[in-house]
């Protein structure tokens, strides 16, 4: 898909033959006409491949809002990576919404998927280095893509949302998922201690900081209160120690309401002590999808060697490939836990097939290493 852009706003920046680009563009997904903000930094030149941030917008906002409001755009003029500012779908009173809370339609998913196929075609892509980020509802689809389209997510990072209790109970990502976590505690639309809509904030932190292993007891550092006027302060948690170098990170704002920290807009009590923005940017660019598959060491001092499942999705047969000869158990296990079928080889390839469609997990353990991953079956 070529783009055709409804608008091209050229920012010039003097003394440099190139500028930043900010594009308009749409498709059909689903019935529905998607429309999407698309910033491309003037250092970017397509020679090598740049990472990409998802931006997503809260309940009521869109895509132009949301570009101002949780504004990366400085950051990727240096840091050289692409922002999509996609739009979410009209709900019954003509506000723009995501889809996190699990009804038929609209297809989010598929679109931000979609979108991301569509941004891959046209510009060179690191697809290692994919991150979701968002504001309030924005901040529960971040958590969606987490929980349900891992393979394409490095990191994300949720300003003001949470997770519904049914996206926590199935949540299944297939790679250990670095989080940094924003929140107030006088947040007045998302509650800091949750409610029928999502689970509690510091229910969130336990939660990945427990599927990502990372240690209980996290770093504190209290966050210089910079300026007074603000009204609220900021405490940093970083929890380390994570199964291949993932972490959990949470700003916790004492006092901060529903707003972006650091926003150039203070539409309500603000944390003007950071950098929303500028916070999470230096969180995501420590992950990588590679990275977080292999190359690093376990708790144990060996090297994490990771294995391969293709294809995924698969037509009831696949195969794992395990570089190496050393002797390993692999096993195979339906979505409840059941043991599909186990084998024991020193080959660096196996090929399996299974009966039933659904979700299984394949477990590959050798004398130093356990690792899992997450295949569908169609």
């Amino acid at each position: 898909m070529k783009y055709f852009p409804l608008v091209a706003l050229l920012l010039l920046i003097g003394n440099v033959g190139q500028a930043q680009v900010t594009l308009i563009d749409s498709f059909v997904h689903g019935g529905i006409m998607r429309t999407y903000r698309l910033y491309i930094p003037a250092v970017y030149n397509g020679t090598s491949s740049v990472p990409i941030v998802l931006n997503l917008h809260g309940y009521t906002s869109n895509g132009m809002q949301q570009e101002i409001y949780g504004d990366f755009r400085p950051i990727a003029d240096t840091a050289n990576f692409i922002i999509a500012h996609p739009d979410g779908s009209f709900d019954g009173n003509n506000n723009r919404f995501w889809n996190a809370f699990g009804a038929a339609s609209p297809d989010d998913k598929g679109f931000l998927s979609a979108l991301l196929d569509t941004i891959i075609a046209n510009y060179n892509i690191n697809q290692n280095r994919i991150y979701a980020t968002g504001m309030s509802n924005g901040g529960y689809m971040s958590y969606l893509l987490a929980c349900s389209m891992s393979e394409r997510i490095a990191a994300i990072a949720s300003v003001t949302g949470t997770m519904t209790q049914a996206m926590k109970t199935n949540c299944l990502p297939s790679h250990p998922m670095p989080v940094m976590v924003m929140h107030g505690t006088a947040d007045p639309v998302v509650p800091y201690v949750g409610n029928a809509s999502g689970i509690p904030i510091d229910s969130v932190i336990t939660y990945w900081v427990g599927r990502n292993h990372c240690n209980a007891t996290p770093i504190f550092t209290a966050v210089p209160n910079l300026v007074l006027a603000d009204g609220c302060t900021a405490e940093h948690y970083l929890f380390q120690g994570g199964d291949l170098g993932s972490t959990v990170e949470f700003y916790k704002i004492l006092g901060g309401g529903h707003t972006w920290p650091g926003a150039p807009i203070a539409v309500g009590v603000t944390n003007m002590d950071i950098s929303g923005s500028a916070e999470i940017w230096r969180f995501f660019s420590k992950y990588s999808l590679d990275h977080l598959a292999s190359g690093l060491q376990n708790t144990f001092g060996f090297e994490i060697r990771p294995f391969f499942v293709y294809p995924n999705p698969s037509p009831k047969n696949c195969s794992v490939y395990f570089p190496g000869s050393e002797k390993k158990r692999i096993t195979i296990f339906n979505e409840v836990g059941q043991c599909i079928q186990s084998v024991q080889t020193t080959k660096a390839s196996f090929s399996f097939e299974v009966s039933n469609s659904g979700i299984y997990f394949i477990r590959v353990m050798t004398e130093d290493q356990v690792q899992t991953q997450k295949i569908i079956i169609e």
